[in-house]
């Protein structure tokens, strides 16, 4: 993706959520038929930025590098603001939003995830920011001589992938279906982060996680890529939860994330443009 595509899908995200910006501030004080009942307590109206505000992320666990720097740029330029994460799986976040977790902001790394807590009315008009494909996690120097999809079915061969609630577990399906090959992972994990973990300690040979992932572990691994990937990927959006304490720092957070300072870190990263 070009930059000059990305800075387009981002100029498209930020105008819809600066039209949507009045929408979800109605919703959240009970007026919007899309949304969730209000919930909490709205911040000072006094539209100070020093007045102390303590903003809670759910985040996928893929975007625990980019997101930890992208809070850390949020508070230099938020007097008196205080970003704290949550990442797991995308599916446990849902969860835990609908069943009642304080949060400010929710971002998945998948559309049907997000689905699920739109439906629930506990989310906000969404808004995509990112995207990314999948690739092979592998020992450093690939000692099995793993070259492609196919051959994480070998004989002996310890694969471990994400379980298929999960945004890269649902991704690693459509893989199997776009290759006609039939993975026989010795395990299902609960993020792509401890898909990771198990190859880097040596606990698995082979891994599928995404591209973001394996270029934030270095050279503790080794990435092995296939072509079918190409044709899966997963968008990432980001909404303002219905039961924000503080949704208009909460929409500042999401300008960050699609503006400038988010597309930076995002694209050094290795996520591509919506």
């Amino acid at each position: 993706m070009t930059g000059g595509a990305w800075h387009l899908q981002i100029s498209r995200a930020r105008k819809v959520l600066a039209a949507t910006l009045l929408a979800g501030s109605l919703a959240i004080s009970g007026c919007g038929s899309r949304t969730a009942p209000e919930a909490g307590t709205a911040a000072p109206a006094d539209g100070s930025e020093s007045a102390a505000v303590q903003l809670h992320v759910l985040a996928a666990a893929s975007l625990r590098k980019s997101f930890t720097e992208i809070g850390k740029s949020f508070e230099s330029t938020h007097a008196g603001t205080t970003v704290e994460f949550t990442f797991a799986g995308s599916s446990d976040l849902v969860t835990q939003l609908t069943q009642g977790a304080p949060a400010d902001v929710l971002a998945t790394a998948d559309s049907a995830n997000m689905d699920k807590a739109w439906k629930a009315h506990s989310v906000i008009n969404p808004v995509d920011f990112a995207s990314n494909t999948l690739t092979i996690v592998v020992a450093p120097g690939n000692p099995k001589g793993i070259a492609g999809f196919a051959d994480l079915t070998r004989p002996g061969l310890d694969v471990v992938v994400c379980a298929p609630q999960v945004p890269c577990g649902s991704a690693t399906t459509r893989a199997s279906k776009e290759t006609g090959v039939h993975l026989n992972p010795v395990s299902e994990e609960s993020s792509v982060t401890d898909v990771l973990n198990k190859v880097i300690a040596g606990q698995a040979d082979a891994g599928l996680v995404y591209v973001t992932d394996a270029k934030a572990a270095g050279d503790k691994v080794g990435t092995v890529t296939f072509p079918e990937a190409l044709s899966i990927v997963n968008t990432y959006p980001i909404a303002v939860t219905a039961n924000s304490r503080n949704p208009e720092r909460a929409h500042q957070f999401i300008e960050t994330v699609t503006g400038d300072v988010g597309h930076k870190i995002l694209a050094a990263a290795g996520f591509s443009a919506p």
